[in-house]
């Protein structure tokens, strides 16, 4: 009676473990389903994404057929410079154009190269600057950096209310200005299944039919601009006949003696993208974005404030601009073409204004190889 009492305790001590490890591995395989699942989503919902980047209309978008291209291309960057005073004395300052020439190498959508300053050659110059532009179906990215060298020229110049004639001073080197600027645009394209902007200013598809579309974006900037106004004085008075006579016709506004100024942009644009295909394997592309930016100098936040809503004021709104025209010639194995990019950054304070142009036109030539399979 004891062998069976012991022998019942032990079936039903040995039925309880087994229902726990069988009850543990279905708990187990139950979370460890639940993880794939939710891993699955996550990993559906990136490669649902990233499709995007590359989904098309092959009615309107001819895909990349290759994997690689080499190209060869001549840069030529160019940038000026206004400041106004309150009273409406205004300086154009610029230097002169850089022209750059060096290889580039591709693969899919994404371009690496290296540019020689042939300008600068020898020159101990302390210009910095890189343009880095980032073109898929879906968005495109801007980076760019720009520090600027000590080569600035006197363009023009506006001296309302004085009987004084600046022509003396076009055209003479200043440097007493330094400017530099930091930022990136993001744009999201709207249609793009239809348009491409890779057509025109990466050269990775072909647009095959004329189309255009919407842009949504948003940037954000540093910039930086340092001004020597006793030396500004100094070169107005040296250079203009009026000034060793008359000193006063040649006295700069007060509102001119800023020094230095530091000041971030965030901003949100819109704007519209067209690609004409006028004629076989020919493509005319144009875009505009008008970006509304909100502008605070570094001297204007308060460290107890972490926010710039908390004293929003319309006074720091300006508006910006970003424009792009391409014109390439593809028929997928060769392409040529030529490619310019602008833009336009404006600033404003009681005392004075700003107004930033930059730019970069682009001519290039080269082809693609490693054809993909099935291509």
């Amino acid at each position: 009676m004891k062998k069976i009492s012991l022998l019942c305790l032990l079936l039903f001590v040995s039925s309880i473990v087994l229902a726990q490890e069988v009850s543990t591995e279905t708990d187990t395989l139950q979370v460890t389903q639940q993880k794939n699942d939710f891993f699955h989503r996550i990993g559906r919902v990136f490669t649902k994404y990233f499709r995007d980047f590359n989904a098309t209309d092959t009615t309107y978008i001819e895909p990349q057929h290759y994997n690689y291209a080499v190209m060869a291309q001549n840069t030529n960057t160019y940038e000026t410079y206004r400041v106004t005073s309150k009273g409406g004395q205004s300086f154009l300052f610029s230097p002169e154009p850089t022209y750059r020439v060096g290889p580039y190498f591709g693969w899919r959508w994404i371009f690496l190269g290296y540019t020689l300053d042939v300008t600068h050659l020898g020159d101990k110059n302390t210009k910095q600057e890189w343009d880095i532009s980032l073109y898929s179906n879906l968005v495109t990215v801007d980076l760019y950096y720009r520090k600027t060298g000590d080569d600035y020229k006197i363009r023009d110049v506006d001296m309302p209310g004085r009987s004084v004639n600046t022509r003396a001073l076009e055209g003479v080197p200043f440097n007493g200005l330094n400017v530099g600027i930091a930022g990136f645009n993001v744009y999201y394209i709207a249609n793009h299944k239809k348009f491409s902007y890779p057509a025109a200013f990466s050269q990775s598809t072909v647009q095959r039919r004329s189309c255009g579309s919407a842009l949504y974006g948003i940037g954000y900037t540093r910039h930086r601009i340092d001004l020597d106004f006793d030396r500004l004085q100094e070169t107005v008075n040296e250079n203009l006949p009026e000034a060793a006579t008359n000193p006063d016709v040649a006295k700069l506004d007060s509102g001119l003696m800023f020094n230095k100024v530091r000041y971030t942009n965030f901003s949100m644009s819109g704007g519209y993208a067209y690609n004409w295909v006028f004629s076989r394997n020919w493509l005319f592309s144009g875009s505009l974005s008008l970006a509304l930016g909100y502008k605070r100098a570094t001297g204007d936040l308060r460290k107890d404030e972490l926010t710039i809503l908390r004293d929003f004021s319309f006074k720091n709104v300006a508006l910006d601009a970003t424009s792009r025209i391409g014109v390439v010639w593809n028929n997928t194995k060769w392409f040529a073409g030529m490619s310019l990019i602008l833009h336009s950054y404006n600033y404003r304070k009681q005392q004075f204004s700003t107004n930033n142009y930059f730019g970069s036109l682009n001519f290039y030539v080269g082809f693609n190889f490693n054809r993909k399979r099935g291509h």
